[in-house]
């Protein structure tokens, strides 16, 4: 019989309710068997409804309790930092969810506490384990659209509560912090780089303080470039295009691929603006949240290191860093 790992929650936040907990409960190296909030009578109800065997009423109980494996840290974006580090004191390995801190100095701050404990921390970039971005990956290497040059990208949702946590700039909300990150984080993954220079122009909320708007260029290595906007008081939106010297790659549904569904990735060849050259590669249902726990079970239980580990999170963090800088210096930055 396979081991599973025990996993604790921290926290009730929407995308554990709804994307993480269902996806640990079915997959094949992991199991929730506790959750905590500072609100019991939330974690109980969480608990009953996904079969989590424990209810704590503050995190640091679950922190201490000895029965569990990993950690799944989906809080705030300001309290990814510092329960993380709680968590590896506690020597529990931490998946955290993106951004895992609020600037590239706090990421550092928790890859020296990672060293000491000498146990996984990884950031909850799901997308980049779902098989249709793996196989984007490999479309560009293989050199299938040419020389890879240009990615656009755009992903927005509109979103007006005072009281979500993604409205509150005290804490971390925004719309880079929230959304603009997949941008970054994904053209690094197709490009295999780091960028050199970054730009971005913000708009913000005038009662939240947020970036409500927030677009931004990233330059690459042999001058490729990354074009992204993203946004919290948009339509909903979500669309990348790949541009090559021989073609374009698109991926329709990005960033919340459905897991009972197929997705599909567009190449075209570019002879012609009506499609011509198009042909369509079906990608196979698949649950990313599911991948992503699965890939980090096997990390704790094999003592294997993880392909994405703190390194590249300090280098998506000092990109955004760039790019907030920038929207306050109207120049170009460095990470």
């Amino acid at each position: 019989m396979t081991r599973k790992i025990r996993w604790g929650v921290l926290g009730c936040a929407g995308i554990a309710v709804k994307a993480v907990i269902p996806a640990i409960q079915s997959s094949r190296l992991g199991r929730v068997t506790a959750i905590a909030s500072r609100d019991p009578g939330k974690a109980t109800q969480v608990a009953a409804r996904f079969g989590i065997d424990r209810a704590y009423g503050s995190y640091e109980m679950l922190l201490a309790d000895p029965d569990i494996d990993a950690i799944y840290n989906p809080l705030p974006n300001h309290l990814h930092v510092p329960l993380t580090i709680k968590a590896l004191q506690h020597g529990k390995p931490v998946l955290c969810e993106k951004p895992i801190a609020l600037n590239a100095a706090q990421a550092g701050e928790l890859a020296a506490a990672q060293r000491a404990a000498g146990l996984p921390v990884a950031e909850a970039f799901m997308v980049r384990h779902h098989p249709q971005w793996k196989k984007a990956r490999a479309l560009v290497a293989e050199g299938r659209i040419g020389e890879v040059k240009a990615i656009q990208m755009i992903f927005s949702y509109y979103l007006d509560d005072p009281a979500n946590v993604r409205n509150q700039a005290d804490i971390g909300g925004g719309g880079l912090f929230d959304v603009g990150c997949y941008a970054v984080s994904t053209a690094r993954f197709l490009f295999c780089a780091d960028p050199a220079r970054a730009i971005a122009l913000m708009e913000r909320d005038p009662l939240f303080g947020t970036d409500r708007l927030t677009s931004g260029l990233l330059e690459f290595p042999e001058g490729r470039q990354l074009a992204f906007t993203c946004s919290t008081q948009l339509a909903l939106t979500q669309k990348v295009t790949v541009l090559g010297t021989r073609g374009r790659l698109e991926i329709p549904i990005p960033f919340n691929a459905p897991a009972d569904k197929p997705t599909v990735l567009v190449l075209d060849d570019g002879r012609d603006l009506a499609g011509g050259g198009r042909e369509e590669i079906v990608i196979e249902p698949a649950d990313q949240y599911r991948e992503q726990a699965d890939t980090f079970a096997a990390s704790v239980l094999s003592g294997t290191p993880l392909d994405t580990g703190l390194e590249d999170a300090i280098a998506n963090m000092r990109a955004i860093d760039a790019l907030f800088r920038s929207a306050v210096s109207g120049h170009w930055e460095e990470p």
